[in-house]
C-alpha cells in the first residue's frame, strides 16, 4: 500500500468501477473497491488516506459507518457520494465530520478527483510537518542540548524525563539566563504532544491591558479594532504546551481569570459567549521565588499551587563548576563552524579566568562573551586576554540583588573553589577555616 491509499465503497459495480479507474489514473494513488460496508469496516485497520462512502449501501447506512470510521481514526477523511441531492443529509454529514458531500451526476468523477487532490495537498504539507517536528524534536533531546556533568545537570536531565511522561504541570526556577525556556521546550519536545504545538508567551513583554486578549483571544468588533476574530493562545496550544515566561509579572487581576481557565479547561473569547475547550500541559518559568511573592500578596496563593506541579529548579552557571569550561568550547566550536571560522583551542589562562568568575547572567552572558572573543582573536588559541567580562562595582557580583551576606559569601567561596580546587588553599586565601567550607558544602550551599 502507498503512503496515499483510497477505499472506494460503492453498490453499483459499475460506477464503483468507473471511480476505481479514474482514480487509479494517478499512479501515486492506491485504490481498492469494496461493495458494502461490511466488508470496509474489516479492513479498516488497514488506515487508508481516503474514503469514498456511498450513502445508501445494502447493509449499513453512510451515516453510521462514517461514525465508526471515525471513532476508529479520526484522521481518515470521508467523502459522501450519494444519489440524493438532500441539503439537510449533507449539512449533518458535514458536522459529523464528512469532508465533503458529492451527488452522482456527469461530473462526479472530477468534483472527486478535485477534492481528493485537495486532501493529497493537506495530506503532503502533514507529512513535512511531521518531519520538521521530528526533526525539531530531534534538536531538543534534553541530554545533548543541555549539557553538563554537575551533579545538578544530571539531575535535571532526571526531571525533565520524568516530566516527559506525562502532562502534569511543571514550574521551572532560576536565575535569568539558564536557559527556563530551553528546558520547557526539551519537556515538550520528548513527551507525546511533541507533534502538537508549543505556544510561549512572556508574561513580562505584553502590556497588562493586552494580556487577556492575548491569551483567550477576542472577536471581531470586540473593541475599537478589532476587526477580525483572534485565536487566542489557549487554542493556539491546543494538544501541545502552553509556556507561561516570567508568571510571577501578571497582575492579581489576571491571575483569577488564568486560573478560571486552568481550572475549567475552557475560555471565552473577548467579546464572544461560545465556549472554547482546550486540552494542553502548562509550564512556567519565573527568576522569582513565588512562594515569597504569596507571603507577599503579590501571587494568589490558590494559583500558585494549581501552578506548582513537578518544580524544576536551574542551577546557576557559577554553582556548576568544570560545565562552564564544556559550555564554553561548545559555544566556541558551534560559533566558529555556523561562521566558517577556525576552530578554537583554550589556553590555561582562559580556562582560569572562566572558571573563577561569577557569571551574573549565567549561560547567556558565557555564549555571548565566547562568541565576541572568537571573532576578535588573532590566532587559533584563545586567551586569557581575548575574554573581557563586563565589571559591575569592580567585583564581579551584582550587588543590586537582594540576598543575604551568607550567600554572597557562599558565592565569593564557590569562585575561589572553582579557581583553585583545593580547600586548603581556598581557607588560606580567604583567611577563614576549612571547617567553615566543609560545613557549606555539607550543607549543599557550595
Amino acid at each position: 500500500m502507498s503512503d496515499f491509499s483510497i477505499f472506494i465503497v460503492e453498490d453499483d459495480p459499475i460506477f464503483g468501477k468507473i471511480l476505481e479507474h479514474h482514480l487509479s489514473l494517478n499512479p501515486d494513488y492506491d485504490v481498492q473497491l469494496f461493495s458494502n460496508g461490511q466488508d470496509l469496516l474489516k479492513n479498516l485497520y488497514r488506515n487508508p488516506s481516503v474514503i469514498t462512502l456511498d450513502y445508501s449501501l445494502p447493509d449499513l447506512t453512510g451515516s453510521d459507518i462514517l461514525k465508526r470510521i471515525k471513532q476508529y481514526n479520526p484522521d481518515i477523511q470521508v467523502i459522501i457520494v450519494s444519489g440524493q441531492e438532500d441539503v439537510a443529509t449533507a449539512v449533518k454529514l458535514l458536522k459529523e465530520g464528512a469532508y465533503d458531500y458529492l451527488t452522482k451526476e456527469e461530473n462526479t468523477r472530477q468534483r472527486l478527483w478535485n477534492v481528493i487532490l485537495k486532501i493529497r495537498e493537506h495530506f503532503n504539507f502533514q507529512k513535512q510537518i511531521e518531519i520538521l517536528q521530528e526533526e525539531v524534536g530531534r534538536k531538543f533531546e534534553f541530554d545533548k542540548t543541555i549539557l553538563g556533568q554537575n551533579p545538578a545537570v544530571i539531575k535535571l536531565h532526571s526531571l525533565i524525563e520524568r516530566a516527559s511522561r506525562s502532562a502534569i504541570t511543571v514550574s521551572i526556577t532560576g536565575e535569568t539566563g539558564t536557559g527556563k525556556e530551553l528546558v520547557a521546550k526539551a519537556v515538550h519536545y520528548a513527551s507525546s504532544r511533541r507533534k502538537k504545538p508549543f505556544v510561549a508567551v512572556n508574561m513580562a513583554a505584553i502590556p497588562k491591558d493586552l494580556l487577556e486578549s492575548e491569551l483567550f483571544g477576542y472577536e471581531k468588533g470586540a473593541f475599537t479594532g478589532a476587526m477580525a476574530r483572534k485565536t487566542g493562545k489557549f487554542e493556539e496550544a491546543d494538544g501541545g504546551t502552553l509556556f507561561l515566561d516570567e508568571i510571577s509579572e501578571m497582575e492579581v487581576q489576571m491571575q483569577s481569570k488564568l486560573l478560571r481557565a486552568l481550572q475549567e479547561r475552557e475560555v471565552t473569547r473577548i467579546g464572544g459567549k461560545e465556549l472554547v475547550k482546550f486540552d494542553i500541559r502548562v509550564i512556567t518559568a519565573t527568576n522569582k521565588d513565588l512562594a515569597e511573592e504569596v507571603r507577599k500578596g503579590t501571587f494568589r496563593e490558590d494559583l500558585y499551587y494549581r501552578l506548582l506541579g513537578l518544580p524544576i529548579p536551574l542551577p546557576p552557571l557559577r554553582e556548576r563548576g568544570n560545565d562552564i569550561l564544556l559550555l564554553a568550547k561548545h559555544f566556541s566550536d558551534v560559533f566558529c563552524a555556523e561562521n566558517k571560522l577556525k576552530k578554537l583551542t583554550f589556553s590555561e589562562g582562559l580556562k582560569e579566568k572562566l572558571l573563577a568568575y561569577s557569571y551574573p547572567g549565567n549561560v547567556r552572558e558565557l555564549k555571548a562573551v565566547v562568541e565576541v572573543a572568537a571573532v576578535m582573536a588573532e590566532g587559533d588559541v584563545l586567551q586569557s586576554s581575548d575574554i573581557t567580562f563586563p565589571v559591575i562595582n569592580n567585583t564581579g557580583f551584582y550587588f543590586e540583588e537582594e540576598i543575604s551576606l551568607d550567600d554572597y559569601c557562599a558565592r565569593i567561596i564557590s569562585m575561589y573553589l572553582n579557581k583553585y580546587k583545593d580547600i586548603a588553599i581556598v581557607s588560606q586565601k580567604l583567611k577563614i577555616g576549612k571547617s567553615t567550607i566543609y560545613r557549606m558544602k555539607q550543607e549543599n550551599r557550595l
